[in-house]
């Protein structure tokens, strides 16, 4: 059913392309209140974006776009935009989406030339409109509020008991300073499978109108220990360590940075964005309506439990996953 917003997206297409718009074609959406469209002026598709005020702003992902594209990354042509209607038309980058490209043959390919992109990404620590967000210690804790707040008590119905509380505060302490204690760069964040484009010559990137200037290991283990598919660890950790190298050829981490050090900057790293996205997932089922993400909280919570057995420190809060948290997901599925 066409609703009324989509009809003034459309009626704003036709001016804006001069070509009479039979209908939008909706594109597989987000995460956010965002909504994206096809159209087409006669000769070429566009992605027409709705991105409804006041819940989102056009100017984050326009202004981002532009520094990208200073840095030679590919992302779409920003080619209008109307601010106080939240419509904005874009290059169309096609349907391939690097998820559904992948396959064991081709993923360290296709991440070793997403990672090489990635430290153009990290360059880009200000827009035309000034110093992007920081990542502080008050956003990633929100963050990590999502997992408890939205998974474990609205959707699991779970209660913690005090000593459980303990776990989870002294958990969420070490995330956080685990995160402000690495280098700080430029940080697409959400830099993943859904939000990479395979285009004939190269990737193309979408998506980044929430970066940010983080932790150097957020976008990396975005990318290889993705929510959306798996890959064997001995392979996650083996791109990991290679783009460590990479980062120090690149003086963006001392050579004094071990190996060991810049794994557990990695693996705390991911296990806070896998705590955040599990929340994120549960959230915009029960706020939003959103069922397709819950197939991939299951996914998400299994790389927090694989990750935690590998630091002792984590053993009281790994084995609540397992005797509480995990179970209670298995009686939803």
């Amino acid at each position: 059913m066409t609703d009324h917003r989509e009809l003034q997206l459309q009626a704003w297409c036709e001016a804006v392309t001069g070509y009479r718009q039979q209908h939008l074609q909706p594109v597989s959406g987000d995460a956010s209140f965002r909504r994206y469209f096809r159209c087409s002026d006669g000769h070429r598709s566009y992605i027409a974006v709705d991105a409804p005020p006041p819940q989102e702003s056009l100017q984050p992902f326009m202004a981002v776009a532009a520094a990208y594209a200073e840095q030679e990354l590919p992302v779409p042509t920003v080619v209008a935009a109307d601010e106080k209607h939240g419509f904005m038309l874009l290059t169309d980058l096609g349907n391939a989406l690097l998820l559904g490209e992948l396959t064991s043959s081709s993923m360290e390919s296709f991440y070793r030339q997403a990672l090489t992109d990635l430290m153009k990404v990290m360059r880009v620590t200000e827009t035309s409109l000034g110093p992007l967000p920081t990542f502080d210690r008050a956003l990633l804790e929100r963050e990590l509020a999502l997992f408890h707040d939205w998974l474990v008590h609205t959707h699991l119905g779970l209660q913690m008991t005090r000593q459980q509380q303990t776990i989870w505060v002294d958990f969420c302490a070490v995330m956080v300073a685990n995160a402000l204690a690495q280098p700080q760069v430029g940080v697409h964040r959400d830099f993943h499978s859904r939000n990479i484009m395979v285009q004939p010559d190269n990737l193309a990137y979408i998506d980044f109108q929430d970066a940010v200037v983080g932790p150097i290991t957020y976008d990396a283990v975005s990318l290889l220990r993705d929510c959306y598919i798996a890959w064997p660890a001995a392979d996650v950790h083996r791109l990991s360590q290679e783009f460590l190298h990479q980062l120090q050829i690149h003086q963006f981490v001392a050579d004094s940075v071990t190996a060991e050090q810049w794994q557990r900057w990695f693996d705390l790293m991911g296990m806070q964005r896998h705590t955040k996205a599990a929340g994120i997932f549960a959230r915009l089922y029960h706020r939003d309506g959103k069922s397709g993400y819950l197939r991939d909280i299951p996914r998400t919570v299994d790389y927090l439990v694989h990750v935690s057995a590998h630091y002792q420190e984590f053993a009281d809060y790994r084995n609540w996953l397992i005797t509480d948290v995990v179970p209670a997901l298995q009686e939803q599925a």
